[in-house]
């Protein structure tokens, strides 16, 4: 048995990023951790989720605990730091967030649960945070020197075949506004991901699909039933979400994504 170690910015971005692979480690015995930065702050509620006076970082909390339990991962683990908001706004200047918090020492606290736990395989993002979110591209430099301090080899970039995705994202834009449905316009996404040819492993998690869709469809705060993700019928859903893909820090210019079960170090 294999420990893998997912670390995430806020919650919700397991379900999205790496649900399928937690789901499918677990399946297969495998020990599952799920280790999130923040507690998602500086979400923006769906309107009428929260009750009066509710806080969303409870709420949110709350979510995370449920998608790990559909995703067979064990409860959540934090960083304890707060969400840094948008790339460029306000909230990116508070001492107490991600962005701001020094590397070294918030790899270290990463490092005390990898150690913890005798982690051999970890996921973060690449090194934009697949779209730009400083605390997703915290996770990338965090999660690097935390697997040096640890000694941690098999260390994978979650990130989105950014030519695939983008294909998709703009067939079902069109579908949805025909529906008189708000659409993402792929003008939005920038930098989403990266290249194919960069690209190193490809997991299929066709098996998983129910399980990564009831994850999303627990964080209420954030995903509402008309979203992008959860609007896709299930044909559509499984275009979009059947596969998940993965860089190796440093390494460009793979050739393509080679389709493997799960990832090494299992």
């Amino acid at each position: 048995m294999s420990t893998l170690v997912c670390f995430h910015a806020h919650p919700d971005d397991e379900a999205l990023s790496t649900g399928g692979l937690m789901a499918k480690a677990a399946a297969a015995g495998h020990r599952v951790i799920l280790v999130t930065a923040t507690r998602g702050e500086q979400g923006e509620p769906q309107p009428g989720v929260l009750a009066e006076g509710e806080e969303l970082w409870r709420r949110r909390v709350e979510e995370l605990a449920e998608s790990a339990e559909i995703l067979g991962a064990e409860p959540p683990r934090f960083l304890d730091y707060e969400d840094s908001g948008m790339m460029d706004e306000p909230e990116n200047d508070n001492p107490a967030c991600f962005w701001q918090a020094d590397v070294e020492e918030a790899a270290q606290r990463l490092a005390v649960i990898l150690t913890e736990v005798d982690a051999n395989v970890l996921t973060i993002y690449d090194d934009h945070g697949l779209y730009g979110h400083p605390d997703h591209i915290q996770v990338h430099r965090v999660g690097l020197r935390a697997a040096e301090l640890v000694g941690i080899g098999n260390v994978y970039e979650a990130t989105v075949n950014r030519e695939r995705a983008l294909e998709s994202i703009g067939e079902m834009a069109a579908e949805m506004e025909a529906d008189g449905v708000e659409a993402p316009s792929v003008d939005d996404f920038g930098e989403f991901g990266v290249t194919e040819s960069d690209l190193a492993f490809t997991i299929d998690v066709t098996d998983q699909l129910d399980a990564k869709r009831a994850a999303m469809a627990v964080h209420r705060s954030q995903i509402s039933d008309q979203s992008f993700f959860l609007y896709l019928p299930p044909d559509r859903f499984a275009k979009v979400f059947a596969n998940e893909w993965y860089a190796v820090p440093g390494k460009t210019d793979t050739g393509g994504p080679v389709l493997t079960e799960l990832l090494p170090g299992f």
